[in-house]
């Protein structure tokens, strides 16, 4: 339905106007009774619907309504199916629907930029490309329902301590390539009806008052078309956040931000036009989802429980699988072991807690599939609330493990270790969970463990036993979906959105996390998970990418449309994969890039495409990839714009980041120059490296070198010494013409050589 919003806003009082820029309470918009706009809610996701009932909070302190709870975008994201991301999103939609719940607050899309982030659980992944992916999917799919999404938390928000306070200091180019990239790509693709700013300050800024950030990026550049909202409680200044883009404040202030914004508009210091954009901007958002709006929604519990279960088992990592012990056959003699077997940890804690409409049981699930004939037995081996060993849970757990034919530990973080307002100080699991596998492993020989996590661990115990399944929080179908992987009625096909290190210290951010007292330097850079490990040759507990099946895949058959192409062209990529083995299932087929040569700083490889395709045995398929200018570009702070430097970049095709298995070249031509900035202090190496300036630094520098008697006759230099002074002329300053010509190059010749360098003859 069609509104004439500026006719709407003219009938507005100065108050209502301002009044509409903070919510009516926790989680209500309010709206204009009498102008017909109504108040709508919003709520906190993003793996489900956390909706409060009755007198409702931030914290959590009240029940929730039942809703279907989803892997967490840890999990989702080692899926690294976009489609099947987006199936989760149809389905929040839905139940967004059916509670008249106008705006599901998620994707959460900041960068995995170390393993402590207490909320990493709730973001996709270490690599920009792969998280805007997943976080276009899970937009497109909860808006494809009428129902508005939030992408958060915008922006360079990667810790939990001091975080409402901390400053991130971090370089342009850094802040391009990975930490907003990872939200670019999703407001490009899917344009979320609204963008939650973040708690922290960027540069020295408040994020919610971040006129960069906001309205120059987001909205300018980016060209996003709905409201900013900030993360409950990060209003600082409402007038300042208000001008610098941030239409809408929540929760509720009480109507004390709407007075200061009431006065600066009447002061003179806030435009009453620039109120009246952001107005705008909220009134499409509402009159957005009230068109939206299904009369008498409903959706199928069971259905979506079923998604449910089908995601856990396409995110979950099959991370080792010595001699293939896995998946089990039906029979025989297991024990499970371990108290998360019985209560599992399927979500993590903070605001994304939801109420599951159902619990599966992992202990159940799998007697349901080991069949009639099989004996299972049970050992808690360990408390969930402690980390002390109990030594006879232990002995337990080793007897019933010694007496079976393969073991299965559930293990992994309780929900002590990691949530939202905290972060993590070491990576290991309770001393208990280590204790109770090293023991279990040393009864019997076919240990298998099933890990239940938000964000990686290091595994001291790894060598000691033959299967490790990663589960993630696989949400409330967690222990049918581990069933079905353990006995084989699901093909692991997760591969990890994020590099597990084998100590903590390896991580490139080790130290400068979390920073001191109220501010944090990215000194790392854009060397940030895998950019880091492959760059600087260290090897992780498992890389980025890493994941395995019950069959195997052959790649073969790599075809480059072109081998040479201009940045402004795209480059079409082809891959064949067969599946060699016995059993149906899912590859994820990776593509990288890596510029061969580079005179600025580059990782190794960069993620730039990938495609999860399902192949029967002996089925082979071909994959196809479309490269364009931002596969090939760095960002370039003084252009301001992304560039591409004319040479050979590798198109590396893989199983994971450390796993390359196809790759071939191909030549890209810059069609953008950078600016010419010849001074005095200008290298004669660059100026000669550089083809608008070559030839005639190139002819100075042979009558230059002629003078001083190099490179002729009985003058030429002794063994070495030519290679000397090339090198010598390399990083020599234009100025030092002047003092090294003993008098026959002048300032005054040198002044009119830079400018005609500059004019580019």
């Amino acid at each position: 339905m069609s509104r004439d919003i500026q006719a709407l806003i003219s009938q507005m009082t100065l108050e209502e106007k301002a009044g509409m820029c903070s919510g009516l309470d926790f989680w209500r918009l309010k709206g204009v009774e009498r102008l017909g706009i109504p108040s709508i809610m919003v709520t906190d996701g993003p793996h489900g619907l956390r909706k409060q009932q009755g007198s409702s909070d931030h914290l959590g302190l009240f029940d929730s309504v039942p809703a279907t709870c989803f892997p967490s975008a840890a999990g989702m994201a080692s899926s690294w199916d976009r489609e099947l991301i987006g199936s989760v999103g149809v389905a929040l939609g839905e139940e967004c629907q059916a509670e008249e719940v106008a705006v599901l607050l998620g994707p959460g899309a900041n960068i995995k930029r170390s393993p402590l982030c207490g909320r990493n659980f709730e973001y996709f992944s270490e690599d920009p490309y792969l998280s805007s992916e997943m976080a276009a999917s899970h937009i497109n799919g909860v808006q494809s329902q009428g129902v508005g999404t939030s992408l958060k938390h915008f922006a360079v928000n990667n810790q939990e301590h001091r975080r409402m306070s901390v400053d991130a200091v971090v370089d342009e180019r850094t802040l391009r390539e990975i930490y907003l990239a990872s939200f670019e790509g999703a407001v490009r693709k899917a344009q979320p009806w609204t963008v939650m700013s973040s708690y922290n300050k960027v540069n020295g800024t408040y994020a919610s008052e971040n006129e960069f950030l906001l309205t120059r990026i987001l909205k300018e550049e980016w060209g996003h078309e709905g409201i900013v909202v900030t993360d409950w409680g990060a209003n600082n200044e409402r007038v300042d956040g208000l001008a610098a883009g941030n239409e809408l404040e929540m929760p509720g202030n009480g109507g004390f931000g709407d007075r200061k914004i009431v006065e600066a508009v009447r002061g003179g210091k806030l435009s009453e036009e620039a109120l009246d954009r952001a107005v705008a901007r909220l009134l499409e958002l509402i009159f957005k989802t009230v068109d939206g709006k299904r009369v008498n929604a409903v959706y199928d519990k069971d259905a979506h429980h079923a998604l449910a279960r089908k995601v856990a088992g396409e995110s979950m990592v099959l991370l080792k699988n010595e001699n293939s012990l896995l998946p089990l056959s039906r029979g025989g003699k297991l024990a499970v072991i371990g108290a998360f077997a019985e209560k599992p940890r399927f979500q993590g804690g903070g605001s994304s807690h939801i109420n599951p409409t159902k619990l599966d049981n992992p202990l159940e699930e799998i007697r349901k599939l080991a069949g009639d004939s099989a004996a299972v037995a049970y050992a808690q081996g360990y408390s969930l609330d402690s980390d002390d060993a109990d030594a006879a849970l232990i002995q337990e757990a080793k007897n019933v493990a010694s007496a079976a034919d393969v073991a299965i530990v559930f293990a992994g973080l309780p929900d002590r270790y990691e949530s939202e307002g905290y972060d993590r100080t070491h990576l290991r699991m309770p001393a208990n969970q280590e204790q109770l596998i090293e023991a279990v492993a040393g009864a019997q020989g076919n240990t298998v463990v099933v890990l239940m996590n938000g964000s990686p661990i290091v595994m001291p115990w790894l060598g000691q036993v033959k299967s490790v399944l990663e589960a993630y929080l696989g949400g409330q179908a967690v222990g049918g979906a581990v069933a079905d992987l353990l006995f084989g009625e699901t093909n692991p096909s997760g591969k990890l959105a994020e590099t597990f290190p084998e100590k903590l210290s390896d991580n490139p951010s080790f130290l400068f996390f979390p920073g001191e007292e109220d501010r944090v330097e990215y000194r790392e850079g854009i060397f940030v998970g895998y950019r880091y490990y492959d760059s600087k040759q260290v090897k992780p507990l498992f890389p980025f990418g890493h994941g395995l099946s019950y069959t195997t895949f052959d790649y073969s058959d790599l075809q480059l449309g072109s081998d040479r192409l201009s940045d402004a062209d795209t480059l079409e990529v082809r891959a064949t994969v067969r599946n060699a083995g016995s059993r149906a299932g899912k590859e994820v087929v990776q593509l990288y890039v890596r510029d061969a040569e580079s005179t600025v700083i580059r990782p190794a490889k960069e993620l730039k495409g990938f495609a999860k395709v399902e192949l029967q045995p002996g089925e082979s398929k071909t994959v196809t990839f479309v490269l364009d200018k931002r596969s090939f570009a760095y960002y370039n702070e003084k252009l301001g714009d992304w560039h591409v430097e004319t040479g050979d970049f590798e198109i590396l095709i893989g199983r994971s980041s450390a796993d390359i298995v196809l790759s071939g070249t191909v030549r890209v031509e810059s069609t953008v120059a950078l600016p010419l900035e010849v001074h005095r202090n200008s290298l004669l190496g660059d100026l000669m490296n550089d083809p608008r300036t070559a030839p005639m630094v190139s002819g100075l520098l042979q009558q230059f070198q002629a003078g001083m008697g190099v490179g002729s006759g009985e003058s030429e230099a002794p063994d070495g010494m030519g290679d000397m002074m090339a090198a010598m002329m390399k990083y020599m300053p234009l100025r030092n013409l002047v003092a090294f010509s003993q008098g026959a190059f002048s300032d005054e010749m040198l002044d009119g050589l830079i400018a005609q360098l500059n004019q580019g003859r």
